[in-house]
């Protein structure tokens, strides 16, 4: 198995004091937030925002509220992969929200619901949908096209877990699945089947794994305590954190068009608050794992890190801008300022800033404020917001 050395840099100095100079400056520039923007919203999008005991749909063009949903009172949002539907999860499982984007259709939380237990991760693939139920370690898989071709549930094949777990799997275009491996005492790796359910390749190297992320040519990562697996081509590689014995990387942000992904970064088994002030850099072509360090007062949560024009990464700071990074240099190459500098979150279930990404358009919550917004991410303007009477907690977008 290869082992490829892995690298910690931090930003050069030029880029450094660049960072520094943009989220200090309040003047507008040609790039900058003051700038005249061409681009608008997503056109037809919908915005799904859960707050404590409901959901809001908001128009993606002005942010104005389509529908208020009653839901339970922590709701998990996902985007169900075909342009119009949320999956909630609930206690019963994942209940179909249909925001009716690209569509003169009022929203509504249907009475669909994929029965699981424990509902967790929602990957969208090659056509796909898949469900993962932390209860059973069950997979759910169905064409994500056939969720808008009927008022009923589509077809799906479930495949049956092993050992109950906090898991993902994913379904490639051949029809390989790959699925985390663990059980009630920890997670351990991964496991890659064939259409056939013949084991292609595994991996038990893996401690804590969690998160999965899809580069081009569909080359897979998957997040370690000390650093990551990469399966690419029938084969499982160890990529290695430089810090070690603890090294965590727990998600991926990536582009499918793009070999770079851009994982976040934890090396502090006992530090305290959600707040994280690296991230991780995988070339999935060439194997190659970097961690960088982020300029003084650059802190993320899981929440703040979307990709989107030119597969840059757009990381969401608690100093309130968007910075935005290169992956291939791990240059931060801009910041816009958005929202009012915020504190960490005391639980990750707590409302705190978030950012999800359509076409060139970030939407944004500010929980303080009560609001999202919507910023054209190619000149950092804030182009529309939304005033809410409640405080947006997770959010999700509906292409349409």
């Amino acid at each position: 198995m290869h082992l490829p050395t892995a690298r910690r840099i931090g930003l050069t100095a030029v880029a450094l004091g660049a960072a520094v100079t943009l989220a200090a400056c309040s003047t507008p520039t040609a790039s900058g937030p003051g700038a005249a923007s061409s681009a608008t919203p997503e056109a037809g999008a919908r915005v799904a925002v859960a707050y404590e005991g409901g959901i809001l749909v908001l128009d993606g063009d002005t942010l104005e509220t389509v529908a208020d949903l009653t839901s339970e009172e922590f709701t998990r949002l996902n985007p169900a992969g075909d342009g119009r539907h949320v999956m909630v999860t609930m206690s019963e499982g994942f209940q179909v929200l249909d925001t009716g984007a690209g569509s003169t259709d009022q929203a509504e939380l249907t009475d669909r619901v994929f029965a699981a237990d424990k509902p967790g991760h929602v990957v969208r693939h090659g056509g796909k949908t898949i469900l993962y139920a932390d209860g059973t370690s069950d997979t759910t898989v169905f064409d994500t096209a056939e969720l808008a071709a009927s008022d009923a549930l589509p077809e799906v094949e479930t495949i049956a877990g092993v050992d109950a777990h906090h898991g993902v799997s994913l379904v490639l275009e051949d029809g390989t699945l790959l699925t985390t491996v663990g059980d009630a005492d920890g997670r351990t790796g991964i496991i890659a089947k064939d259409a056939s359910g013949a084991t292609v390749a595994e991996s038990a190297d893996c401690p804590g794994v969690h998160g999965e992320g899809t580069a081009v040519n569909e080359a897979v990562v998957f997040g370690c305590e000390d650093g990551a697996l990469l399966y690419r081509d029938g084969e499982i590689t160890k990529l290695t954190a430089p810090d070690q014995p603890y090294g965590r990387m727990g998600n991926a942000y990536v582009s499918e068009t793009s070999p770079l992904v851009v994982g976040d970064y934890k090396n502090d088994p006992d530090a305290e608050g959600y707040l994280l002030h690296a991230v991780t850099l995988i070339d999935t072509d060439a194997g190659t794992y970097e961690v960088v360090d982020l300029p003084e007062g650059v802190e993320y949560t899981f929440r703040d890190v979307a990709r989107g024009p030119g597969d840059l990464a757009y990381i969401l700071s608690a100093d309130g801008s968007i910075h935005v990074l290169d992956p291939a240099t791990g240059e931060i190459t801009d910041a816009f300022p958005v929202v009012e500098p915020w504190d960490g979150p005391a639980e990750w279930q707590d409302a705190h800033p978030a950012i999800v990404v359509a076409g060139d358009i970030a939407y944004v919550t500010e929980p303080a404020a009560n609001a999202v917004h919507a910023v054209d991410l190619t000149t950092g303007e804030i182009v529309a917001t939304g005033e809410l009477a409640v405080t947006p907690n997770e959010i999700a977008v509906a292409a349409g």
